[in-house]
């Protein structure tokens, strides 16, 4: 093994609050509370919650999957997370749509995040056997 080779090997994590990608939602997380913090009160029980609610699930999503044994399981989890991930992004939308403030600053951490969970994700999913994929698509065009 060559010296560049040996220095790419990362040690295996002992923990999700080691992974990049969970410490990137968690501050998104941070983010969005800092930010609905600023909406108004009759929003308290409904995009209020909302949005945060759909944050927090990304990183609690990742921190479930961590600890469960097979890839298929652990993956569901960051496909979960995924999806919250993406919730989060309409309710962005709708925040700024009816003016509860400039939500820019939370698109750079939501397109950083979403990268890094998207790679995770890919990393972690079973891999279909190299054969098997061409049969499915014959199914599912």
């Amino acid at each position: 093994m060559t010296e560049q080779s040996q220095s790419d090997r990362r040690e295996p994590t002992k923990t999700y609050r080691e992974l990049l990608v969970w410490q990137r939602a968690h501050e998104f997380v941070l983010a969005v509370y800092r930010f609905s913090a600023t909406f108004p009160k009759h929003e308290i029980f409904g995009l209020t919650s909302q949005i945060r609610r759909a944050a927090v699930s990304v990183p609690s999503n990742m921190a479930e999957g961590y600890k469960r044994r097979g890839r298929q399981d652990k993956a569901r989890f960051l496909n979960t997370a995924q999806a919250s991930l993406e919730e989060s992004s309409y309710y962005l939308i709708l925040a700024k749509d009816l003016g509860h403030g400039d939500t820019s600053h939370l698109w750079s951490q939501y397109e950083d995040v979403s990268k890094l969970l998207n790679r995770y994700e890919s990393a972690v999913r079973p891999k279909l056997l190299s054969w098997l994929a061409p049969l499915l698509a014959l199914f599912h065009p």
